[in-house]
């Protein structure tokens, strides 16, 4: 089962993500995507782990979420922004390398037998760039939330923290 959750940015995505998870079982997966950039960037991690209790497992995975057991788990991916900034910078912002390596191990996760909740932004509703690379990752971004989404078995827009039901 996939559950797709995507919106802009304090739209409500994690919160929502992560009640829903709890409301699947006592004992879900967080798998966090980030790398840490920066003091400002680790703040914000950790703000994100002191929203969790102790029922959670974390995981860190910048990139290969497949090689990781997740069988009849329950596992909260937040978020594919951020997994695919790691794509985008480790290809030298090349768009057609990064988007077929990370449908590639989108793919592979999906192998697994396992309930996936995936956090993403919605990049494209904003302010277009005023950079080129900016505007790559836009149309990155847009093109693997068309690729996920249409895998996914429930996708949910979140807006001003409501969650509307896409699919």
């Amino acid at each position: 089962m996939i559950y797709y959750i995507t919106g802009g940015q304090r739209s409500g995505k994690s919160s929502y993500g992560q009640k829903l998870a709890l409301s699947l079982t006592n004992n879900p997966i967080y798998l966090a995507t980030a790398r840490q950039w920066d003091g400002d960037f680790q703040n914000r991690i950790a703000r994100h782990q002191s929203d969790r209790d102790e029922r959670w497992e974390n995981i860190e995975e910048e990139k290969a979420l497949s090689k990781h057991d997740f069988l009849g788990r329950v596992v909260l991916i937040d978020c594919v922004t951020l997994w695919l900034t790691n794509f985008f910078v480790d290809t030298k912002n090349d768009v057609e390398e990064c988007l077929n390596q990370a449908k590639a191990e989108f793919d592979l996760l999906c192998k697994q037998d396992a309930t996936f909740i995936i956090i993403s932004n919605e990049l494209g509703m904003g302010t277009h760039s005023h950079t080129e690379v900016g505007r790559k990752f836009t149309d990155l971004q847009g093109w693997m939330n068309q690729y996920i989404s249409r895998k996914a078995d429930k996708a949910i827009l979140m807006v001003s923290g409501l969650p509307l039901n896409l699919k």
